[in-house]
């Protein structure tokens, strides 16, 4: 579920807004490969509820709805556009999370809503210097809008709802003030949270 940001972000840069209401409900899709009836991680839906509620819970079918309405291949390349370099099936349950990405190139795609929609390229070793504090070698980032000021700062907003009201919950204890999204595989085999502060972006599994 740490994934479904890139939807809501293609969502929000489209024209959607975190205020616009969408039916948590049972759906079927019926996409390439078949029907595709997936449920909500507890069971439950909520019926009518706001994009801004939906990430915040981490409703699957909302965001499945949505990555239908944006497109799947839409979602994808704007994941492309985070710096995601894994090779990503065009298939719905995409939106969920179902593709394999590295740890390192999530929490890297992610500074990019704190950063205003700049995606700064990361790397090991960012200056070399000596003793005296003489720079011998510095390694400038590769930097690159990805989206618009507007979009980041909205997708922040949402994500800080994921914090203070969602499914990162117990994240809020900290004090500091944090925003990111969770994520579990099936029985919480793995476990993943990507969030930031206003100076640091951290991806835990």
């Amino acid at each position: 579920s740490s994934f479904k940001p890139y939807v809501y972000t293609t969502a929000i840069d489209n024209g959607a807004t975190p205020d616009d209401v969408i039916l948590d409900a049972p759906t079927t899709f019926y996409t390439a490969s078949g029907p595709y009836s997936p449920h909500n991680y507890d069971g439950r839906y909520e019926g009518n509820i706001t994009l801004r509620r939906a990430l915040a819970q981490s409703r699957n079918i909302p965001a499945l709805k949505l990555a239908e309405r944006v497109s799947i291949r839409r979602v994808i390349d704007y994941a492309h556009r985070f710096g995601i370099t894994s090779n990503i099936p065009a298939f719905l349950p995409i939106a969920l999370g179902s593709a394999e990405i590295t740890l390192l190139e999530h929490t890297a795609a992610f500074t990019s809503f704190p950063d205003d929609g700049v995606r700064v390229v990361p790397r090991y070793i960012s200056k070399v210097a000596d003793y005296d504090g003489r720079v011998l070698e510095e390694d400038f980032p590769e930097v690159r809008d990805v989206i618009s000021p507007r979009t980041a700062r909205t997708m922040v907003a949402m994500l800080r709802e994921v914090v203070l009201h969602g499914t990162a919950y117990q994240a809020s204890k900290l004090k500091h003030p944090l925003a990111g999204k969770t994520g579990t595989t099936n029985d919480f085999t793995d476990a993943w949270f990507v969030g930031f502060s206003p100076s640091v972006t951290c991806g835990v599994w």
